[in-house]
């Protein structure tokens, strides 16, 4: 093959392999996931705000729902989850799958692209899975790629990476940043909900 499109995820060996792996700054964070066997209660993805934690409701079917939750210290399930008593009881008694974790979700690359070989989705580089932006980004990350590729210009992506991405890498690195300060953190539900406008202008800033 002429190219390599390297979508091997966010601990990439074909980055490692490469030399492209570059220390990241900032906290460190986790994320874990499980599936439970109840009905969605809302369409929407719900965001429930503890003191050291994130939880993310999901709907995934007409009887199942994923619970994520991110977090800047190691941890089971169960553990994190007693930061949230409401949602804990919400779905407590009912059947779930088996937990899926991953992290440090902060991964940096020193570039996207070695000679012919182009990383592309988290293998790119990944900030935080806070505002669920990661396949959007893939995505247009991939279109970006495809063109160069077209073009014969892969030394290009890198620059084009960096283009589309910038936003978001920006913003979310804000909000973890915002929100290892314990009393930011504690400001920034009571803020959203006092300035709803500015938060849903916040939000949609993310919106790839």
């Amino acid at each position: 093959a002429r190219y390599l499109a390297a979508a091997d995820g966010l601990h990439s060996p074909i980055r490692r392999s490469l030399g492209l792996e570059k220390a990241s700054p900032g906290p460190r964070r986790w994320g874990i996931r499980r599936h439970v066997q109840i009905a969605p209660w809302t369409d929407s993805v719900e965001v429930h705000w503890a003191r050291g934690a994130e939880a993310y409701v999901t709907p995934v079917a007409d009887d199942c729902v994923g619970i994520a939750i991110l977090s800047s210290t190691r941890g089971g399930f169960d553990t994190h989850f007693d930061e949230f008593p409401e949602l804990r009881e919400r779905v407590d008694g009912h059947a779930n799958g088996p937990d899926r974790a991953a992290g440090p979700l902060r991964q940096s690359a020193r570039s996207r692209t070695a000679g012919r070989v182009m990383l592309v989705g988290d293998a790119a580089g990944y900030v935080d899975a806070l505002t669920g932006e990661g396949m959007g980004l893939a995505f247009g990350a991939a279109r970006q790629l495809v063109n160069c590729v077209v073009a014969d210009r892969p030394a290009d992506y890198d620059r084009q990476w960096r283009r589309v991405t910038r936003r978001y890498r920006l913003l979310t690195a804000g909000l973890v940043r915002a929100g290892g300060m314990p009393p930011v953190r504690a400001r920034i539900v009571p803020a959203a909900s006092a300035l709803p406008r500015v938060f849903a202008k916040a939000v949609n800033q993310l919106a790839y």
